[in-house]
Parts: C-alpha cells; structure tokens; sequence
C-alpha cells in the first residue's frame, strides 16, 4: 500500500486520520492512529484549529511537533471564533462539520500530496460520524475506512433512529411524553441487533427530543446512513462481547473488523514514541456518540 518515491526508493503508506472533534472521539482514534505509526505507516492526525490551538495553549508551542513519520495538521470547523477554554457547542459543532468541511479537507490532503516532504497520501481513517471525509477520499482515488468509537449495540441503536421515526415512536409528543417512564418503557420490536425487549430508553438518548426538526436526531440518522459508504468499518469493541450485534451489522454495513480495546492494544508502542503524541486537553471533554451506547 506504500509508494515509490524518487529514484525508486520506497515511500511508507499515509494514512490521514481524522476524528470528530471531541476527546471521547480524539483519544481512541490517536491510539489508533500509533498501533499503525509503530507498523511503519506515515500518519497525519487532522485536529480542527480550535483544537490545535487548545493543545498548544495547554501543551506549549512545541507539543505539535511530532515524531518521525508522525504529524499534525489541522482544518477550520466553521464555527466562529470562541473561548479557547469553553465547551464548544456540540449541535452546532455536529451540523457545521456535516455541511462545511468538506472542502476544508479536501484542500489539506491535495497539500500533502503536494508536499514533496511527506509520502503521498494512501488512505483515510475518519470517524464514523464524519461521513463527509468518505466524499474526500472517493474524490481522492483512495480507500478510505470509518471508526466507530463507540459500541457495536450503540451503533445499531443509531442506525434504527430513521426506523423509530418511521414507526411513530420519534419525536416525542411533548415535554411530559420525554418523562413518561411508560412510554419510555415501550419495547421496540425489529430493532435488529438489539437484544429481544429492548426498550425506548435503551436507545441513545438524542431521539429524546420534541422536534423533528432536532439538530442531533437528524446529524445521527444522517451519519448512521451513510456508514454503507466506506471501504470498511472498524468498531472500538471486540468479537466476544457483542458478537449478536456485531453479526447483525455485519448483514448490512462494508466489512466490518473489531479493533478494541483500543486503550489496551495502544500499549504495545513504545512508552518513549507514546508520549510525543499528546491528546486534547482534559478540560470540556465530551464523546457526541457514546449516549447511552
């Protein structure tokens, strides 16, 4: 999967890695991101701006730097500017990365290619709710994989939210129907890959919601469709845990492969190559996907 570079010498594989900009969502795909660094890829981890520039308030200006085949890069989120020490908007966030970046990537990964420094890229590895870094790879004649964060029994529950919208269930009727332990409590049947008697409430919570209108219900039924649009998926669990829900995704998503426990496998690298690799900084941690799932 490499390259030929000048006068013949072979280049290592690029891979680009981007994750939704949250730390539940940067932490798995950085660990990711080393397993394939210490297997000889070239990788470029791709923060938005308002991260980079968290990092390097928090970490110092050198806390970027890298290692050998190891780099950052980053892309406007297209939000306007904020406290870089507040919590960004997650609906915001999630429909402004939806609609404005691809682009933004677009033009990052033709500079790469362009940058005689680097080997050209060869692959992405995007987060599964950054659909539209699929469009960029397919416009970049490359493959390109998602990486599910989260759970495999998550993952289903999104991908039944059209279903449950579909059934009448979703939106809620009103503010007093979102605390009603009885309709939460409604079992939903046909929900494949979900465990027999799963109920309204066992779903991912973003379906909690009045209006059909909600920025989250609709990013998910989005993002949860288009995972039929990567080469393959990768999911932060293993085949023993989940393997039920995992066979019944496995029916009708791309080929699908456990990577997890990504916080375990991530300590075979070296201590010394981990700890040039910073994550985002502890302060407004969020995981937009892990919602009860």
């Amino acid at each position: 999967m490499g390259s030929t570079g000048p006068e013949g010498v072979e280049m290592p594989p690029h891979v680009v890695c981007v994750p939704y900009p949250a730390q539940g969502h940067v932490t798995p795909m950085l660990k990711l991101a080393k397993l394939l660094h210490a297997r000889g890829f070239h990788v470029t981890m791709v923060n938005t701006e308002f991260n980079h520039r968290r990092l390097l308030q928090s970490r110092g200006p050198e806390a970027l730097d890298g290692i050998p085949r190891f780099r950052y890069a980053a892309i406007p989120d297209g939000l306007p500017p904020s406290d870089a020490n507040s919590t960004q908007d997650v609906p915001a966030l999630c429909y402004s990365t939806m609609t404005t970046c691809l682009p933004r990537l677009l033009s990052l990964l033709r500079k790469l290619n362009d940058d005689p420094g680097v080997p050209p890229v060869t692959c992405l590895i995007v987060d599964g709710v950054m659909s539209f870094a699929y469009d960029a790879a397919k416009e970049l004649g490359v493959p390109c994989a998602a990486l599910w964060t989260a759970s495999a029994c998550g993952l289903a529950g999104y991908r039944h939210y059209q279903q449950l919208v579909q059934w009448g269930l979703v939106p809620f009727r009103d503010d007093a129907q979102l605390a009603d332990d009885a309709y939460l409590d409604t079992v939903v049947r046909g929900a494949r890959g979900m465990c027999d008697g799963v109920r309204l409430r066992d779903f991912p919570t973003f379906i909690r919601t009045t209006d059909r209108g909600d920025i989250m219900l609709n990013f998910f039924i989005h993002e949860a469709e288009r995972l039929s649009l990567p080469d393959a998926i990768m999911i932060n669990t293993f085949d023993d845990l989940e393997a039920p829900t995992l066979d019944a995704l496995r029916a009708t998503l791309p080929p699908m492969y456990t990577v997890g426990p990504l916080l375990l496998h991530a300590r075979a690298p070296s201590r010394r190559a981990a700890s040039s690799m910073p994550s985002v900084p502890t302060s407004g941690r969020s995981r937009v996907a892990s919602s009860s799932g």
